[in-house]
């Protein structure tokens, strides 16, 4: 028969697990230590290349961008407050809150004519005639992360992907895969018809018309009967708008 182990044994076990533990606690403490002031160092390192590059960052949107790439490759978020350090050497906390209120102001203005969605690139284009008088120019970049800050006031702003567009949604409503892919298609030319959504999306009539109403119904899509074919068109300002400056 095999012994067990004395009262003895077992505590030498239990010493030595303990032993290893605090062994395994020293080095990940070692560890965390020395991470940290390498973060230390790469954030004294990124303010002072912040107070170098002060001007570039403000007014050259593609050096504004891999700031903020470098940024939060470390966990630094320029864009947390417009208090402290950030706000102050930059003002980008400031910009980013300027950009969002003339956002809120185009998606309102647009709303009565694409239902709440535009395109992230018409967006952008009318953001850019509105900030003519500014000194910063902006990118699609920086359209993106002021719409991140407006998510707080919880009236649906954010940025959906259909397709290969962005669009930027500011009313709560909820797409589903249906209406997503009706979307997408008119994409090709800014509009569908009930005929080409059957044959596209190999769909059910009743199915194509549930869709389309819902669309229609949340102010995302407008009736167009003037055709000589007789067949309804339905129009999406949210995707049309981009395929008519497109010159095709």
């Amino acid at each position: 028969m095999r012994r067990r182990p004395g009262i003895s044994g077992l505590q030498t076990a239990a010493a030595a697990r303990d032993q290893y533990r605090l062994v395994g606690e020293n080095v990940a403490k070692i560890r965390t230590d020395l991470m940290k002031e390498q973060l230390a160092t790469f954030r004294s390192q990124l303010e002072e290349f912040a107070k170098k590059h002060k001007n570039d960052i403000r007014k050259n949107p593609t050096f504004r961008s891999q700031f903020h790439e470098m940024c939060s490759k470390i966990g630094v978020d320029p864009l947390a407050s417009n208090k402290g350090f950030w706000a102050e050497l930059l003002g980008i906390g400031d910009f980013y809150y300027e950009l969002g209120v003339q956002i809120v102001e185009i998606c309102l203005a647009t709303r009565s004519h694409n239902g709440g969605l535009i395109n992230l690139q018409e967006l952008c284009s009318l953001l850019s005639q509105k900030r003519k008088t500014a000194r910063e120019a902006i990118s699609e970049d920086d359209c993106l992360r002021a719409i991140s800050k407006l998510k707080v006031l919880g009236s649906g702003y954010e940025v959906i992907t259909i397709g290969k567009k962005k669009l930027v949604r500011s009313v709560p409503t909820e797409l589903n895969k249906d209406h997503n892919e009706i979307l997408e298609l008119a994409q090709g030319q800014g509009y569908v018809t009930v005929e080409e959504v059957e044959k596209r999306l190999s769909w059910s009539s009743g199915r194509a018309m549930d869709a389309l109403e819902t669309l229609l119904k949340e102010g995302l899509a407008m009736i167009d009967d003037g055709h000589k074919d007789g067949k309804r068109r339905y129009w999406f300002p949210c995707v049309a708008s981009i395929f008519s400056s497109g010159g095709a």
